[in-house]
């Protein structure tokens, strides 16, 4: 485990209080461990925006070459705004983007309230 994450990286946001993004990332096959080096760069992209609160990446263990995306957001709009229409995130595209087939479909969900662990 890294010491320097923060225990409030592995906390969900709670409803009213931040939104997850979800995403399905299917990567070329072939190209897996390239796009593995491209995210520990971009991640420092992400982790630099306004709103933001902690991602994961992993690797799906059945299906080669897919991983799933999870970004926890202050509000929706830090990421379909703030992170989406910024110079920054075309510094992520030019990271990533190229490694996916088909694009990823990109959701996001809020905590339902009284089912929190």
């Amino acid at each position: 485990m890294n010491n320097n994450i923060t225990s409030t990286q592995f906390k969900a946001p709670l409803r009213g209080l931040g939104v997850l993004e979800v995403a399905i990332l299917n990567v070329k096959a072939g190209l897996s461990a390239d796009f593995e080096k491209a995210f520990s760069e971009a991640q420092k992209i992400i982790s630099s925006m306004e709103g933001y609160i902690s991602h994961q990446l992993q690797k799906c263990i059945e299906v080669e070459n897919k991983y799933i995306l999870l970004v926890n957001w202050k509000t929706l709009e830090a990421h379909t705004e703030g992170f989406r229409e910024s110079a920054e995130y075309q510094d992520w595209k030019k990271l990533l983007h190229h490694f996916y087939d088909p694009f990823p479909t990109v959701e996001h969900f809020e905590m339902v309230e009284g089912c929190k662990a």
